[in-house]
């Protein structure tokens, strides 16, 4: 299903990629499949360098390829005319304008990046009218199959925004892996059609070109981690958790000083022999008051 990610009409492709599992890959990837499909494809570069972008594709993938540079010089410091006076927003809104025939994708590397620059509301603006160019009103034209491929790292962003352009995607592709593997768990979304969820495993190779799996490796590293899921984290530990049977007698046998046993409370409560008595002689003077009565006299109330 992986391999066939472009083949289920236009609309937003969501890449949610992590720092263990980078998804630029699977974009170039992605993009190499559309330029040999004969497809137009219009990068928005924004976190890596043109030439940095294009290492690795051939002739005929890079001869189908728009870039447009925002990496260099994203808010047109220098003046040279190389980067759109408008910015971020007005190379989004002249691909909107884009009249070229044909299926085309877009891709969009990368959106976090972009969310950095724009507000949320205008980006999901302009990335659903990228989206829904396949057709206008009144248009004589043929109907144009758009793909917008959008990088985004989900780790730095908030469930709000994550939440409102996964609404804005027709397809979700949620990269992960175990043991070295990647994999891609993918989510379709149909109109009037319930959700389509699968798990794809694959690896990109050097050229770019998917090779898909059937799932994660299990040989040896599978038993070595059972193994050493087994073993007892607190064996080198510098001090005891449990006690020994010893240990255990000794600590109940004990009687803490803030305890009173039976037997202790009767040596101190009753004399024992040859010990005198205490008493307590009091003689009250002028200023003690007796009165039970009014115990409050001496208040001047």
């Amino acid at each position: 299903m992986l391999d066939s990610l472009l083949a289920f009409g236009g609309g937003l492709v969501l890449l949610r990629d992590s720092v263990e599992w980078e998804g630029r890959g699977l974009l170039k990837a992605l993009i190499k499949k559309s330029a040999l499909c004969g497809e137009q494809v219009h990068v928005l570069g924004c976190e890596v360098s043109e030439e940095e972008f294009r290492e690795g594709f051939d002739s005929c993938v890079n001869s189908r390829l728009i870039y447009h540079d925002l990496f260099r010089d994203p808010l047109n410091w220098s003046k040279t005319g190389e980067t759109s006076p408008g910015g971020p927003l007005g190379v989004l809104r002249a691909m909107c304008r884009r009249t070229d025939p044909g299926p085309t994708t877009i891709a969009l590397d990368s959106l976090s990046w972009l969310l950095l620059h724009l507000p949320c509301t205008t980006l999901c603006q302009i990335l659903h009218a990228l989206s829904h160019q396949n057709s206008y009103p009144g248009d004589s034209s043929p109907i144009k199959q758009v793909h917008v491929l959008g990088l985004l790292h989900e780790e730095i962003h908030g469930p709000g925004l994550l939440g409102a352009l996964s609404n804005l995607a027709q397809t979700e592709v949620t990269l992960g892996g175990a043991m070295g593997q990647a994999s891609a768990h993918l989510l379709f979304r149909k109109p009037q059609q319930h959700p389509t969820y699968q798990t794809s495993w694959f690896s990109i190779l050097p050229d770019f070109s998917l090779d898909l799996q059937e799932g994660p490796p299990v040989g040896p590293q599978h038993h070595s981690d059972l193994h050493t899921s087994l073993v007892d984290p607190m064996t080198h530990l510098t001090f005891n958790l449990h006690l020994s049977k010893e240990e255990k007698e000794a600590k109940d046998s004990l009687i803490l000083p803030f305890q009173f046993s039976s037997e202790k409370q009767q040596v101190l409560l009753r004399p024992g022999p040859g010990q005198a008595t205490s008493r307590i002689f009091y003689e009250p003077d002028a200023y003690d008051d007796l009165d039970q009565e009014d115990p409050d006299d001496d208040l001047d109330i």
